[in-house]
């Protein structure tokens, strides 16, 4: 080995060995609290800096990909916290093709193409995108927070890949919550946290049934009014059979005291049993 190949070797070793050295100090560095604290500690830093809202509004652009087909929308979405979910859908110069309006217990939907419209339960929404969701879990992925009606007390704490996670199997439905008797716990829940600044980075829930369903979503955030807001959602939905997707991306995000949430149909609409 000349004396330029041994430079250029030993360079590459220390370049090697730095990196590892910094992911050790990383790793012994989020590893202490959670050593010392415990579950508990991560539980609580993730829900004291989690999105504080009672209004959100942002614009976006979406691609939904299934069987292999992928199609671009945007739009607006607005949200009022636990209440009301609505999306106007424009994908065309700015003209108004649909509108949702989601609440804990229905959907609801303007078709202006076909001048038709939709009224039914929230369970609807689940067989669009083949999954089991509440209005709760679905605020809660579009805005990178936790699940805010489900207990929290059977989490377990550990660290993957330099980051915070934590795991729960049949985290239960919080009783005040609970409608009509129904039995909710969500099976297997993996939540992934970024070790500086608490936020959910990814988020896993697996049921336990014949078709292995998952639900997942990954998050890039930004600081906007002195918060951390998700600006890139990809969200997962995948079975034995087959997978789908919604990357989203926000804009213009406010986050405000108060919002509209206009929702009328017009009287020539014909409703229909299915969307």
């Amino acid at each position: 080995m000349n004396r330029s190949s041994a430079l250029l070797f030993l360079t590459i070793v220390l370049m090697v060995a730095a990196v590892f050295s910094s992911c050790s100090t990383t790793r012994k560095t989020i590893r202490e609290p959670l050593k010392e604290q415990g579950t508990e500690y991560l539980f609580n830093s993730l829900k004291d800096n989690e999105l504080n809202y009672n209004y959100f509004s942002a614009h976006f652009d979406a691609t939904f990909n299934q069987n292999k087909k992928s199609t671009p929308i945007s739009g607006q979405i607005r949200i009022q916290h636990d209440s009301l979910i609505w999306i106007s859908v424009s994908p065309m110069m700015g003209i108004e093709m649909v509108r949702f309006l989601v609440t804990n217990d229905s959907i609801k939907y303007i078709n202006r193409i076909d001048n038709t419209y939709f009224i039914g339960p929230f369970s609807y929404f689940n067989h669009l995108i083949n999954s089991t969701l509440d209005f709760d879990m679905l605020q809660s992925f579009l805005t990178g927070n936790d699940f805010s009606r489900y207990e929290n007390t059977s989490f377990k704490g550990s660290i993957d890949n330099a980051e915070y996670k934590l795991v729960t199997t049949n985290r239960r439905k919080l009783k005040k919550y609970i409608r009509n008797n129904e039995e909710v716990n969500i099976p297997i829940q993996h939540i992934w946290l970024n070790p500086e600044t608490f936020k959910i980075t990814r988020i896993l829930v697996r049921e336990i049934s014949p078709s292995n369903r998952t639900a997942e979503a990954k998050y890039s955030h930004e600081n906007i009014s002195g918060q951390l807001i998700p600006t890139d959602i990809i969200f997962d939905v995948e079975t034995d059979q087959e997978k789908t997707s919604i990357n989203i991306e926000y804009s213009k995000v406010v986050l405000s005291d108060i919002l509209q949430f206009p929702f009328k149909i017009p009287e020539k609409y014909t409703r229909i049993n299915k969307f």
